[in-house]
């Protein structure tokens, strides 16, 4: 299990990546940090129809 700054940390990494348009794949994180990872994603990635739209 992750410390509290390393769980906001791969919240935070989660978020950029979202930011830029990663794919979900390109976490690095396994556990709980790999939901942290997510959550952030989650809330700053496109959602997904629009993602399909541009391809």
């Amino acid at each position: 299990m992750g410390t509290r700054e390393d769980i906001v940390r791969a919240f935070q990494e989660g978020a950029e990546a979202g930011r830029r348009g990663d794919p979900p794949t390109a976490c690095p994180y396994r556990d709980l940090l790999r939901t942290a990872w997510i959550k952030g994603y989650a809330q700053t990635a496109p959602p997904l129809a629009d993602q399909d739209e541009d391809a």
